[in-house]
């Protein structure tokens, strides 16, 4: 083993050997993958192997038909069969919500150039024989489903990147890893060491641990998943007698239930309610080609829908049922990208359907890596989507629920229970009692809109039973003053003698004056948008030697990919500071005709149009908490955003209420705000 590499990627299972065999492909060679045991050890071997292009991202869609059709590819170059078998497929719909859902899957199946076809359950069973049409309302017809060998995949992957000239050590167990003063990486292994320029974590079951060598908590967890195999079947072998093919793909929402041939038999998942965590805080560094215990009584209640689904299961025998453990992310999406903080880190993790994403996600990291940009819209699968706020417990308490919700249907707007109340604002009680319903950005508990009594969050396809009372909301602000929480936005405060020339670089934009904001686009080399900003100048402005000071505003979701780009693109000479000031700076925001008056009331300063123009900021008490104050809003009205400590929100919050009493205001939430 060679001891310094350009790329090493740790992990060999089939999302490593995608990677390695990507960045191949894009003519880095000087690389290497380690894996501590042989090829597709942890969960890559035991996969059912079964691959789609359905995904509810459509970027990550995109992805998935990539992958499909790249096996071909790697199988011609690498001499490595994947017994890949493209059957296609149908997703059942056994109500008519589900057959609603079915069909925005055919709409946006347009535009990625999918083929889907609405169908009826009686061409469906004709398609599948195995159905009982009676059991659904409807389907949809996918020809791209298949299924394939989950080794030869990994290993067409792994002998088309040394083809390229990439190196593969297995047997060989990373210890340590370790960031060096020059930024590169020392990677210890048990069998020496090595340099490595860039360091990519693929370690699948193993990625907490290879994370946590570097101080990195990642919020992965992983979950026993079963699939049971059948004896051989009649109904099977009629099929293939009488069409030639095998029988057909079905994903039955429904009853949780994935199926497809598993040679003269039938293969069926489940994603039962019931969900079972796989070692919660650590994976045995000794686990390899081993089975977890089955569990049917676990998944029985999923198993007694399958077999009222497709009754041919009720008159055959179970010849094997498989479990093992998979890794999901708290939104079962991928981690994939540069870890902020940690110069040349990549991550590639928790890629649990990696026989459908794995190409996507070695294309999109080789990209990112080669390129310094991914090539596409990946935010769905961006390990900066998730903080430190992503706990432990958090994730377990996710990750559960995204599991048992695999095939369940969420609907437009919908919230989810799971892992909530773990951020709030210390008005949060105050705007609950008001009858608040609350969404989630970036683990903050943020106000969507207002309930009456009596009145709660029913979601469906059609107008939910928010609707009336968003435009109650919207109505307020427009003819009198509302109020809105805003502290899930991101802040930053940078300062420093470099901060406008570093600013004016970054920034499509011309600086504002000290006391002015502007709007602030943010562009990548390619000239596409990054980020999209209000940019603050909060320098004193009154002496040439008066400390610099700006405030930018944006996204809050993005902060941590906002970050990591500024961080990437920041002087060597220590001439600007970056700082996120997450919610130790917390906001609300006043709109409306009346939202001058009311300003006025509650300050001594004077807030007249010509005292704070639009656009303009100034620091003013608001009773008597000290506030940023900016002459801007959202909602296209009259209105003012404010800025204050913790410390201080209740106070200002109570002294805006109760002087707004006179001209009717109202608190309005994030529905209102983006109607």
């Amino acid at each position: 083993m060679k001891s310094h590499a350009r790329v090493v990627v740790i992990g060999g299972g089939v999302v490593g050997a995608s990677v390695l065999y990507h960045l191949a492909r894009r003519g880095w060679t000087d690389i290497m993958l380690l894996e501590r045991d042989e090829l597709t050890s942890g969960s890559t071997w035991h996969a059912a192997g079964g691959m789609h292009t359905i995904n509810g991202d459509p970027n990550v869609a995109k992805l998935q038909k990539y992958t499909i059709e790249l096996y071909k590819e790697i199988e011609e170059l690498s001499g490595q069969a994947t017994g890949v078998h493209i059957t296609g497929g149908v997703l059942l719909a056994a109500t008519e919500a589900r057959m609603d859902w079915l069909r925005g899957v055919v709409a946006k199946g347009r535009y990625l150039g999918l083929d889907l076809e609405e169908i009826s359950a009686e061409e469906a069973h004709h398609l599948m024989p195995l159905i009982d049409p009676a059991q659904f309302v409807g389907a949809v017809r996918n020809s791209e489903d298949g299924h394939l060998d989950p080794s030869g995949v990994t290993h067409a992957y792994a002998k088309s990147a040394r083809k390229l000239g990439a190196e593969i050590h297995r047997f060989t167990k990373v210890e340590g890893i370790v960031h060096r003063e020059d930024g590169t990486w020392k990677v210890v292994t048990d069998k020496g060491e090595v340099i490595a320029e860039h360091v990519v974590n693929a370690g699948g079951l193993w990625a907490r641990e290879v994370g946590r060598m570097v101080g990195l908590e990642l919020p992965v967890l992983a979950m026993e998943h079963m699939y049971l195999i059948t004896e051989d079947m009649p109904e099977v072998a009629e099929v293939n007698r009488t069409t030639g093919k095998e029988v057909i793909h079905a994903v039955d929402f429904d009853g949780e239930l994935y199926l497809r041939q598993e040679r003269g038999g039938m293969l069926m998942g489940t994603y039962e309610k019931a969900g079972k965590p796989w070692s919660e805080r650590e994976t045995p560094w000794n686990f390899g080609h081993e089975l977890l215990e089955p569990d049917i009584d676990r998944i029985a209640p999923s198993l007694e829908v399958g077999f009222r689904h497709f009754p041919a299961f009720q008159k055959t025998g179970i010849k094997q049922i498989i479990n093992g453990p998979f890794t999901f992310a708290p939104d079962g999406n991928p981690l994939v990208g540069p870890v902020q903080g940690l110069t040349n880190f990549w991550c590639a993790c928790a890629v649990m359907a990696g026989f459908s994403q794995g190409g996507g996600v070695g294309l999109a990291l080789s990209n990112w890596m080669v390129n310094g940009d991914p090539g596409f819209d990946v935010w769905g699968m961006d390990v900066a989507r998730f903080g430190e706020w992503a706990t432990l417990r958090y994730t377990n308490a996710k990750v559960r629920e995204n599991y048992s919700r695999r095939f369940s249907i969420r609907f437009p707007n919908e919230e989810l229970p799971a892992g909530r109340g773990l951020k709030t604002t210390p008005i949060y009680d105050l705007l609950a009692r008001k009858g608040a319903q609350f969404g989630v950005a970036y683990g903050l508990e943020v106000p969507l809109w207002y309930a009456p009594e009596g009145v709660k969050d029913e979601f469906s396809w059609r107008r939910s039973t928010d609707f009336a009372h968003v435009g109650a909301e919207v109505a307020a602000v427009r003819e009198r003053v509302g109020l809105s929480e805003i502290s899930s936005f991101a802040k930053y405060r940078i300062t420093g003698e470099g901060a406008a020339a570093w600013l004016d670089r970054m920034l499509a934009c011309k600086l504002p004056a000290a006391g002015r904001m502007t709007l602030a686009p943010m562009l990548k080399e390619d000239g596409r948008l990054i980020g999209d900003f209000t940019l603050a100048n909060l320098s004193d402005g009154a002496s040439a030697a008066a400390q610099e000071e700006w405030m930018i505003l944006g996204s809050g979701i993005a902060e941590q990919h906002h970050m990591r780009w500024f961080e990437q693109h920041l002087p060597q000479d220590a001439s600007v500071r970056v700082e996120a000031l997450g919610l130790s700076t917390l906001g609300l925001a006043i709109a409306g005709p009346h939202s001058r008056r009311l300003l006025q009331k509650v300050t001594s300063e004077d807030v007249s149009g010509k005292a704070i123009p639009f656009m303009a900021i100034r620091r003013i008490d608001i009773g008597m908490a000290p506030c940023i104050v900016g002459r801007i809003s959202y909602t296209g009205d009259l209105g003012y955003e404010i800025w204050m400590e913790p410390a201080y929100q209740r106070l200002v919050y109570a002294a805006i209420k109760a002087a707004g009493e006179e001209f009717g205001i109202v608190d309005f939430g994030m529905r209102a705000l983006l109607s």
